[in-house]
């Protein structure tokens, strides 16, 4: 009796590159790719439609996050693995991977032939995380525990420290990046990270979750 083919969804907002993925994957008999996507948003629609076993996810993408498609596709689905791809090792992003339920971690350098002996391996319940990776995610997720009671804002890195600031001015994405020297895109995902360390769903709560943290620090300063 034959087995049954993985199937597979691919998420990356440059086409070429999709095609290039397709290409490779379908070079694979055991390998069936059932649907793509360009948006973090779409990437969920696809996946709520034809119910992949692998979605391949690159981690930016415009607007939300590949880290975000990550989240709500894991949140519904969770029989679906996801194998997150990227361009460059970023700690952040590796984090963010994790905690969003991913199985893998694959830097877009990566071999033909090791990108889908992943797919198979995560199709199967195996973890592609690297142990030193989860244990630096480990470590760093016992930190936030620790400091949590206190004022989130300290789990942000330095960068997002200086960012979180400039949205709390209500400065745009772009006008963010020009302050910062990073690229619009970029801003978006570190725009997207700290949202989810403070636990606010829009940019516009951000000014008012400052406020409130420095209110509570002065009067703790006054007890």
């Amino acid at each position: 009796m034959t087995a049954a083919r993985i199937r597979v969804v691919l998420c990356d907002d440059h086409e070429l590159v999709r095609r290039g993925l397709r290409g490779l994957l379908e070079s694979d008999p055991a390998i069936e790719v059932v649907g793509e996507a360009g948006t973090a948003d779409e990437a969920v629609r696809v996946c709520n439609d034809v119910n992949p076993d692998v979605v391949v996810m690159d981690v930016r993408m415009p607007g939300r996050s590949g880290i975000e498609a990550c989240r709500d596709i894991r949140a519904t689905r969770s029989e679906t693995r996801v194998l997150m791809l990227t361009s460059f090792a970023d700690d952040d992003a590796l984090f963010g991977a994790i905690m969003a339920g991913a199985s893998g971690y694959v830097l877009k350098q990566v071999r033909g032939n090791d990108l889908l002996d992943s797919i198979h391996r995560v199709r199967e319940g195996q973890s592609l995380l690297d142990p030193a990776v989860t244990a630096r995610v480990l470590a760093r997720v016992r930190g936030e525990v620790t400091t949590r009671s206190g004022d989130p804002t300290e789990t942000l890195t330095p960068q997002e420290q200086r960012i979180v600031v400039l949205v709390a001015e209500g400065l745009t994405n772009r006008q963010i990046g020009e302050r910062v020297h990073l690229a619009e895109k970029t801003v978006k995902n570190y725009v997207s990270n700290v949202l989810m360390k403070l636990g606010l769903s829009r940019r516009a709560e951000v000014a008012a979750h400052i406020v409130k943290q420095r209110r509570d620090t002065d009067a703790q300063e006054w007890v």
